[in-house]
C-alpha cells in the first residue's frame, strides 16, 4: 500500500481513548497457594495476570503497538481497512481499538475459534471470515487462514495487514512494556520466564529486554504436542485455539537459546485447574500449559529460585474446551 503523511487527528483519537490508556500495566500476582500445593514453595512463583488487560489478554499490547507505528508511520489512515489472521485474542485487542477509532476490520479465523471469540469480534464490528477447511498440503488452518489474507490484500488496495507473526512491533510491545513491569514488580531481574508459544513474539521481546541488559535470566518455551515450532513435530492432538504453529514463526528464531517444554492439551487443562483451585484465577489454555510446565521443570531449579508465569488470557473464554470438557450440559439426558 502507498505510504502517506501521519493522521495526526486519528492517531490522538487512539491515543485518548480509554481503552487505549487502560491496556498494560497489569499485576503480577504471588502463586505462593499453587507453589505450596504442587510442592514447590521454596521456589518463588509469580504470575503475570494479563487477563487484566481490556481485552483480556497479552495480545492488547501488541494490538496498541502495532497501530501506533502504522499510523505514525502513515501506513494506516481513516480510510485504512485493517487485516489480520487470528485465533481470537489478537483480532480482539485491534477490535477493540479499531472501534474507538472508526477503522473497519476484517478478521480470518478458523473453525477451533471459539464461540465467544466469535460473538466479541461481531459485536466489536468486525467482519469475520471462517476458514473451516484446513491447508490440503499441510492438513494445517494458519497456511489457509494466511492465503486467505493475502487474497483479501490483493481485493482492497487500501487495506494494511497488522501481521502479528512477523512485525517487529510485537517484540516493541513486550521490550518497551511487559518486561519493564516486570523489573519494576520484582526489583530484580527473574531467574526463569515461562510462555506459551505460537507466533513466538512474546517469548522474543521478554529474551531482547533480558539480553540488553545482561541478565542471566532463562526463558522457558512452552509448545503444544502436535506443533513443530521448534523442528519436528512431536506426536499429539493440537485442537486447542492459541497456541502451537505448523512450522517455526519468524520470531523463533530468537528463542535458539530457550529451554523447550511441551506439553499435551490435558496438561493444559489441568493446569487451568490447579491453577483455579488453589489461586482462583479462570485462565486460559495457554496459561494452563505454563502452570503444568513450570511446576515439572520448577522441580529441577534452585530453591529461592524466581519463576515469572505469563499468563495470556481469561478462561471464560475456554468454558467449553477447558473447563467443561467432557462434561455434561446441564439438563441434558444421561
Amino acid at each position: 500500500m502507498t505510504t502517506v503523511g501521519t493522521d495526526d487527528a486519528l492517531l490522538d483519537t487512539l491515543e485518548r481513548s480509554a481503552v487505549f490508556q487502560a491496556i498494560g500495566e497489569t499485576p503480577l500476582v504471588g502463586l505462593e497457594n499453587l507453589a505450596a500445593a504442587a510442592g514447590v514453595g521454596s521456589r518463588r512463583l509469580y504470575g503475570k495476570w494479563e487477563g487484566a488487560n481490556p481485552g483480556g489478554s497479552i495480545k492488547d499490547r501488541i494490538a496498541r503497538r502495532i497501530l501506533v507505528d502504522a499510523i505514525a508511520s502513515g501506513r494506516v489512515t481513516r480510510d485504512t481497512v485493517i487485516v489480520e489472521s487470528s485465533s481470537g485474542n489478537t483480532a480482539i485487542g485491534l477490535a477493540q481499538l479499531c472501534a474507538t477509532t472508526g477503522l473497519r476490520m476484517i478478521c480470518v479465523i478458523d473453525a477451533r475459534t471459539t464461540a465467544t471469540h466469535r460473538d466479541l469480534l461481531r459485536a466489536y464490528g468486525v467482519s469475520i471470515e471462517v476458514i473451516n477447511a484446513p491447508d490440503p498440503v499441510s492438513g494445517e488452518f494458519l497456511p489457509a487462514r494466511l492465503a486467505r489474507v493475502r487474497e483479501l490484500l490483493a481485493e482492497r488496495p487500501n487495506s494494511f495487514w497488522t501481521n502479528q507473526y512477523a512485525n517487529q512491533a510485537v517484540i516493541s510491545a513486550h521490550v518497551s512494556t511487559t518486561m519493564p513491569e516486570i523489573h519494576q514488580a520484582l526489583r530484580r531481574p527473574p531467574d526463569y520466564v515461562y510462555g506459551a508459544v505460537s507466533t513466538c513474539g512474546t517469548l522474543a521481546g521478554c529474551r531482547r529486554y533480558a539480553e540488553r541488559r545482561g541478565w542471566p535470566t532463562r526463558i522457558v518455551a512452552v509448545d503444544i504436542l502436535g506443533s513443530g515450532i521448534f523442528g519436528t513435530k512431536a506426536r499429539g492432538s493440537r485442537t486447542l485455539p492459541g497456541m502451537g504453529a505448523p512450522c517455526p514463526p519468524a520470531f523463533a528464531a530468537f528463542l535458539d537459546k530457550a529451554h523447550v517444554i511441551h506439553v499435551s492439551e490435558e496438561d493444559c487443562r489441568a493446569g487451568c485447574t490447579r491453577l483455579l483451585t488453589s489461586e482462583g484465577l479462570m485462565a486460559g489454555a495457554s496459561s494452563g500449559a505454563v502452570v503444568t510446565a513450570a511446576l515439572a521443570h520448577g522441580e529441577s531449579t534452585p530453591a529461592g529460585s524466581t519463576h515469572v508465569l505469563l499468563l495470556p488470557d481469561r478462561g471464560e473464554r475456554y468454558l467449553d474446551s477447558v473447563f467443561l470438557h467432557g462434561t455434561q450440559a446441564p439438563g441434558a439426558a444421561s
